[in-house]
């Protein structure tokens, strides 16, 4: 094996700005703004499509199958899409993709307010979207170093990971009151306008021309590169490995959390907003907290902390039946998933070499892209057999179990600055 890449990085891992210094940039400033606007939106259509797929089916496995169906083009064409990353100008292929999904929106929107929607519609347009992400979400990674440069890079990251977050925070509380008073049909409408948020902004950055090259290789074997590189730099190989069981099996329950909330909780589509939302708060406490932190080598120990208790978390909420506990445990099952991700991307950000870096974070897109879909499928099944508190045990026993194993063998890891 060869040795960490962390020695050839010129990357600074230590900030020596503040907790907002990736916002001196112009550039980042138009993305954060248009990004806040569009995944508050995106997380309206993700709580209200949940509803409306558990509102006419009454089915649990139905919730994992939608899930399930953005899996297979992202199981099909993520890891290309991160070679197709290394290859064109990012700007374009953003606009082009955020295009792509604001267009998804608009249909759902549609047929919802026709009244003609049904299941498989929605089976289709979630595959239609996890299409458009297999592109999308490798170029928004390894797009962030071009609006902020190196030295601004893992404070760029963190802000990234508390727009999100911030997002998931206003989407749900938005959408559960919408849901209530006027329906589903108008979050996915909202939602499609504010993608329009986006394309303005990229419209807007002053980016350098994109440097065309001559690249020898065909796209396979740019894919096997990427691929063997990861496998050969064990840290990487661990983070994204670490990256796909969280996904499989730690964050799989929010799909089903709508049938949770109906059947263990007793409450409606208010109550579901809301538990999201407080998901939301915790990560942007999380993503506040890991802008402010200073020092070295404890990334790599939060990102071990946070695989150990997110799965106890987990498990105790899924038990418990006394709604404010139920919020408070949201808050920090929201604070783990920032600290697992978050630092995960970081750490891949801060170690992989630039042209390899559309790749890489290709790979780490196919982790949670490709696989959450997978490990949905297979709660959503369970679940009717065993019931949905035992089922999430389950897999919150498996993440905790698989998690452990990885940081046994990879144990630089806990080390990484």
């Amino acid at each position: 094996m060869r040795a960490s890449t962390a020695s050839k990085q010129s990357i600074p891992i230590e900030k020596r700005g503040n907790a907002f210094a990736a916002l001196r940039h112009r550039n980042f400033q138009l993305y954060f703004g248009g990004q806040l606007i569009s995944n508050a939106g995106t997380w309206m259509q993700v709580i209200a499509q949940g509803w409306l797929v558990y509102q006419l089916t009454h089915s649990d496995l139905a919730l994992g199958i939608v899930s399930f169906a953005s899996a297979i083009p992202s199981l099909l064409v993520t890891p290309f899409g991160g070679v197709v990353v290394d290859r064109v100008p990012k700007r374009t292929l953003l606009i082009l993709t955020q295009s792509g999904a604001m267009l998804l929106a608009f249909i759902l929107a549609g047929l919802t307010f026709s009244g003609l929607v049904r299941e498989w519609h929605i089976v289709a347009l979630a595959a239609g979207l996890g299409l458009v992400n297999a592109f999308d979400s490798p170029g928004r990674q390894a797009f962030v170093v071009e609006m902020v440069g190196t030295e601004d890079l893992p404070n760029a990251i963190a802000l990234n990971s508390l727009m999100f977050n911030s997002a998931r925070v206003i989407g749900p509380a938005i959408a559960g009151l919408l849901l209530a008073i006027v329906g589903a049909a108008w979050c996915f409408t909202i939602n499609g306008i504010s993608y329009l948020a986006v394309i303005v902004g990229l419209w807007a950055m002053q980016i350098a021309p994109h440097e065309i090259r001559v690249v020898p290789e065909s796209p396979w074997k740019q894919l096997v590169s990427g691929i063997r590189y990861v496998s050969e730099e064990t840290e990487l190989g661990g983070l994204l490995l670490l990256s796909l069981i969280f996904s499989m099996f730690g964050f799989a329950y929010l799909a089903l959390l709508p049938a949770f909330v109906g059947q263990v909780l007793g409450q409606g589509a208010i109550i579901y907003g809301w538990l999201i939302a407080f998901v939301g708060v915790g990560a942007v406490i999380g993503a506040l907290i890991i802008a402010n932190q200073r020092g070295t080598n404890w990334r790599g120990q939060w990102l071990s902390l946070a695989n150990v208790l997110f799965p106890i978390a987990l498990i105790a909420f899924v038990f418990n039946t006394f709604l404010p506990l139920s919020f408070l445990l949201m808050l920090g099952l929201g604070f783990g998933f920032m600290v697992v991700y978050t630092m995960i991307n970081t750490l891949l950000q801060t170690h992989v070499e630039d042209q390899l870096r559309g790749r890489v974070m290709g790979l780490y897109t196919f982790t949670f892209l490709a696989f959450t879909p997978f490990g949905n499928l297979a709660l959503g099944a369970i679940s009717e057999r065993i019931g949905l508190s035992y089922a999430i045990t389950i897999f919150a026993l498996i993440d905790l179990a698989l998690a452990l194993f990885v940081l046994q063998r990879v144990p630089k890891i806990r080390r990484l600055p």
